[in-house]
């Protein structure tokens, strides 16, 4: 397999390409807000280098394919607000991704990975749906795979395999940290200390905690309410050495996904979040239920209008009509 730009080849090398040999790895994530240490760019700089190393080790596993490697979307939903954050619709960002994906599909390339740094759960569950549309409709495989990982992720499940790559066991700081963690802390300022340190100003060393609750993260733009500097965690812990030891971790399980997917072993369904499931996190959910609401409020007015016509028709002043 050799590794190519998209946007580097020309259209007869393009229609060259073995379409039962090539993957298209399609990137796609927003500019966000990352606390006062990080860039703007976080989600999709991560993003892009998880396509790039999945793309290199897929060459080693996969001889004679090509791994096609896409520009990234700076696009994104369910976002921070704050300067230098671009937020985008929902939908949006669903219908980019499908007008990307059937275009690659129409095309005749029958492998898409869409890789993703974010995980906002509407913008997970927006990538989810693009794909499934896609694949559906153009019968062909594309997937989202970085969903799923992502809560499994989030959700401590890879913490013993982390530990073990690292080479000792988290400390119950660390294990606690780690449960705290969600935006711009340990986890994302470790990686960009890995993979750009040119771009992580030092002040990190000094930021204290930022710790909120289930009840508190359920508040729109939470990071940056009363004070708070827009990040969620500890991005004092940081460490390179964290940030390879998750990587690695986070490829393994990543390749195990893509390699079944490939081979037809894996449906798309099972790298999807568990929002995807959910119904007020699906795109058109929100449209529908106030399409829904106003519905029901017409009905219920025109109920009521037509119900006081009926009196007035038969409770109004009668003439006294006598034989």
């Amino acid at each position: 397999m050799s590794v190519r730009l998209l946007e580097e080849m020309s259209t007869p090398a393009l229609d060259a390409l073995d379409r039962a040999r090539t993957v298209v790895v399609l990137t796609v994530s927003p500019l966000e807000e990352h606390g006062p240490h990080l860039p703007v760019g976080v989600d999709a700089i991560a993003a892009r280098h998880f396509a790039e190393v999945l793309s290199e080790r897929l060459t080693v596993t996969r001889p004679g394919w090509t791994a096609l490697l896409a520009p990234t979307l700076p696009l994104g939903s369910f976002t921070f607000d704050a300067v230098g954050t671009v937020s985008v619709r929902q939908r949006v960002v669903r219908d980019a991704v499908v007008d990307f994906g059937r275009s690659l599909a129409r095309a005749g390339f029958r492998y898409i990975l869409i890789a993703n740094g974010h995980g906002g759960p509407g913008h997970l569950t927006a990538l989810e749906e693009a794909a499934a549309i896609v694949s559906r409709r153009h019968r062909v495989m594309m997937a989202s795979v970085s969903g799923h990982l992502a809560w499994q992720f989030l959700r401590g499940r890879y913490v013993d395999k982390i530990a073990a790559a690292l080479g000792r066991p988290l400390t119950d700081e660390e294990r606690q940290a780690f449960n705290e963690d969600a935006h711009g802390g340990w986890w994302e300022t470790s990686l960009m200390l890995m993979i750009r340190p040119d771009l992580v100003d030092q002040s990190y060393r000094t930021l204290p905690p930022a710790r909120y609750s289930l009840p508190e993260r359920a508040v729109p733009n939470f990071p940056l309410r009363n004070g708070g500097r827009g990040y969620v965690g500890h991005p004092a812990l940081a460490d390179p050495a964290f940030a390879k030891a998750a990587s690695e971790v986070l490829m393994a399980e990543t390749m195990d996904l893509v390699e079944g997917l490939l081979d037809g072993r894996i449906p798309p369904s099972v790298g999807r979040s568990p929002f995807f499931v959910l119904p007020f996190f699906r795109t058109d959910f929100w449209p529908l239920a106030a399409t829904a609401a106003a519905g029901i409020a017409l009905g219920a007015v025109a109920s009521l209008a037509l119900s006081a016509l009926g009196r007035s028709r038969t409770d109004g002043p009668r003439s006294d009509r006598r034989g």
